[in-house]
């Protein structure tokens, strides 16, 4: 409540806002500095000046004075209040009440109702705009003449003194409508480029979205599988371990009845050559000669067989009991070649299978006179000798060379060392690709793909578009994985972790062949 009274006593009688610069009259009421101005200035013709509050009459037009103190009031209260609506505008003819107005005359610096503005005069130079209280950027602020034109040269709306006598004169001009009409055609067309750029932009976030998408469907897919082959492994695994194990007991189990048995016999013979040790001794004591040779010759039999059977029966027992060597030359090897199956069932169940392409060799026959190749065929280099090959069709002219094993079906992956220096191509080919020419370079038509470096320039080319590329940091090992019917080919950088560089997508039509490309100093060898 004491707000609203506050804001009472600090509206401006006239615009009915919170006062803006304050003056007060000698009659002691207070308005805006720019209302009482638009006041007396529709009342300088009558030449007698009022008061719109009071109707006190001054027959000079009154100095006005500033009231601070109101004016700190008004902007200390403003500060505390939230944003206000746009005030509303007012007839400055309308002093009894407040009537809002229609227009506002920027040569009268006045605000008109319906009812002024009829009586109003029609002439050209008392310009109409929309009710405002702003009319400063309206006036020429050097000879405070209305803004009629446009100075093309210096980019300035000026009034027709500033054209004819001030500093525009001479310069091209143009009304204010024709110049607007012109800048708003310019932004029609920066809106036209900024729609469609926008349209783009909305189409590349929607595609990399999607792409997102993919990704996370494809990587939900791949975990899904990996889970499903690693749970898959496990319980193989486990399986193999009981029967391993089981077999392990098994055999232990059969050893230990054996060799029960085996050291049962031997303790009853144990107790019978006890006994005849006895009775041995016995004899050994007796002083009676005649009694020692009138004993039992079966003593002496048993006595000479116990000596002769002794190494016999260790045979036999050692043949009895399986060897310990036994379980390790054939459990093991049963044991790695059933672990061999799984891995070889896992893979072909999986659908990860990639055949690793150890094989590949470079093929001399196709290999330029001016790359070299080494004696095991894996390492391609520039050379500056001419290697004096033969000319046949399938040679290459400049710095190439292919691989003798081609690709025509299934998953293929090779790694590859290359120099830090020099130009280096490394990718695939059709074996009709040309020989000859500028269009034989691998990549450089619709035959080969490649990913070329060249210093910090590392791009992926194909039919002579580069496609560029920005690894994280050099490295002199790549990886390559061909995916024939997918029409896939990645390449990988082989640092810690391995960082996927590119992948080429396409159809592919004819067997391909590893290709490899190097000129300055630089070398490539297969390391698989």
């Amino acid at each position: 409540m004491a707000s609203a009274d506050l804001r009472e006593e600090l509206t401006c009688p006239i615009c009915l806002s919170i006062y803006t610069q304050p003056v007060t009259l000698r009659c002691g009421h207070n308005f805006c500095q720019g209302c009482i101005g638009s006041v007396w200035d529709s009342q300088g013709g009558s030449g007698l000046y009022t008061c719109p509050e009071c109707r006190a009459e001054f027959q000079e037009r009154p100095a006005l004075q500033r009231n601070l103190k109101l004016c700190n009031i008004a902007e200390r209260f403003l500060s505390t209040q939230p944003e206000q609506e746009e005030a509303v505008i007012f007839c400055t003819y309308c002093v009894t009440s407040s009537v809002p107005a229609a227009k506002t005359c920027l040569l009268c610096n006045a605000s008109l109702c319906d009812i002024h503005l009829k009586r109003h005069s029609k002439s050209e130079e008392h310009v109409l705009t929309e009710p405002t209280t702003s009319l400063k950027n309206r006036k020429c602020p050097v000879h405070k003449e209305i803004l009629k034109c446009y100075c093309t040269e210096d980019a300035a709306c000026i009034c027709v003194s500033c054209f004819l006598v001030g500093e525009h004169r001479g310069h091209q001009v143009e009304s204010l409508n024709e110049a607007s009409e012109k800048k708003k055609e310019k932004l029609r067309h920066v809106l036209e480029k900024l729609t469609s750029v926008r349209e783009e932009t909305e189409k590349r976030a929607q595609s990399l979205q999607e792409r997102r998408r993919e990704a996370q469907e494809k990587a939900t897919g791949v975990t899904a599988r990996v889970t499903a082959l690693i749970r898959d492994i496990r319980e193989q695994l486990e399986i193999l371990e009981k029967r391993v194990l089981s077999e392990i007991t098994r055999w232990e189990e059969q050893v230990s009845l054996r060799v029960s048995g085996l050291i049962q016999q031997l303790e009853i013979k144990k107790d019978e050559l006890s006994r005849k040790m006895l009775h041995i001794e016995e004899l050994s004591n007796i002083t009676d000669p005649l009694t020692v040779l009138q004993g039992r010759e079966s003593d002496n039999a048993d006595f000479c067989d116990a000596e002769e059977g002794d190494d016999g029966d260790r045979e036999r027992e050692g043949n009895k009991v399986p060897a310990v060597g036994d379980l390790y030359e054939v459990l093991i090897p049963l044991t790695l070649q059933r672990l061999a199956d799984i891995v070889t069932d896992l893979k072909a169940k999986s659908g990860f299978y990639v055949q690793e392409a150890s094989g590949i060799l470079l093929d001399v026959n196709t290999a330029a006179n001016d790359v070299s190749v080494s004696g095991d065929l894996k390492t391609t280099s520039c050379s500056e000798r001419n290697q004096l090959r033969p000319d046949t069709p399938e040679r290459f002219v400049y710095f190439q060379v292919l691989s003798s094993r081609s690709f025509s079906s299934g998953q293929h992956y090779w790694e590859v060392e290359i120099s830090d220096s020099g130009h280096r191509r490394v990718g695939i080919s059709y074996p009709s690709i040309v020989r000859k020419g500028d269009q034989s370079i691998i990549g450089q038509n619709k035959k080969s793909w490649c990913l070329c470096m060249w210093g910090n320039y590392h791009s992926v080319v194909h039919d002579s578009i580069h496609t560029r590329i920005y690894p994280e940091s050099p490295s002199q090992r790549l990886g390559i994985y061909l995916v024939y019917e997918a029409g896939r080919l990645s390449f990988y950088q082989l640092c810690d972790p391995i960082r996927h560089l590119h992948t080429v997508t396409a159809t592919f039509t004819e067997p391909l062949h590893a290709a490899f490309c190097v000129w300055g100093n630089g070398w490539v060898r297969i390391r698989s």
